[in-house]
């Protein structure tokens, strides 16, 4: 069930991997894929699909957005200007990386409280399970579909195809 949160991704700021402060509203009427990444995990070759969405759709508005954590596994270490290194280096990573951040419990960043209120996991759970979630987030600043660290990025591409396409 939908929170009744009247927020939209546009009312949180965030921290660029380089330090610089984001506003997210600077991205009204963009279609966001968040995405809470790890640079030493099973999934982490998921970031070559990330690019490649973002390479192909970013002119049509589509914006990645990836929050490093180190919350599982201790899979992310780094300090953020090594895990901005290694994004680039070893995926060729463009789409914005933010600072790293906590995605779970009382510290979590205001954002991920709220992505996990608009769109809990499987049973009604709001906390991430692991790196690597995305949230699909509309042209309006509602999300629109929470996905498993287990659904590639191009799984899930018709879903951000239709979110481009919609008014």
């Amino acid at each position: 069930m939908k929170s009744t949160d009247s927020r939209t991704v546009y009312d949180f700021d965030a921290q660029a991997i380089d330090g610089r402060p984001v506003k997210l509203a600077d991205y009204r009427g963009k279609v966001l894929l968040i995405v809470n990444t790890a640079s030493q995990c099973g999934f982490t070759p998921q970031f070559a699909g990330l690019e490649k969405l973002w390479a192909a759709h970013a002119a049509q508005g589509l914006v990645v957005l990836g929050f490093p954590s180190n919350e599982f596994g201790g899979q992310d270490p780094g300090s953020n200007e090594e895990i901005a290194s290694f994004c680039q280096v070893n995926y060729g990573v463009s789409f914005p990386m933010m600072s790293k951040i906590k995605v779970n419990g009382p510290d979590a960043h205001p954002l991920y409280q709220w992505l996990t209120a608009q769109a809990p996991g499987l049973l009604g759970t709001k906390a991430i399970k692991w790196n690597f979630t995305k949230f699909l987030v509309d042209r309006h600043g509602q999300v629109l579909k929470r996905y498993a660290p287990t659904d590639k990025p191009e799984a899930i591409e018709r879903d951000i195809e239709a979110a481009l396409a919609a008014d």
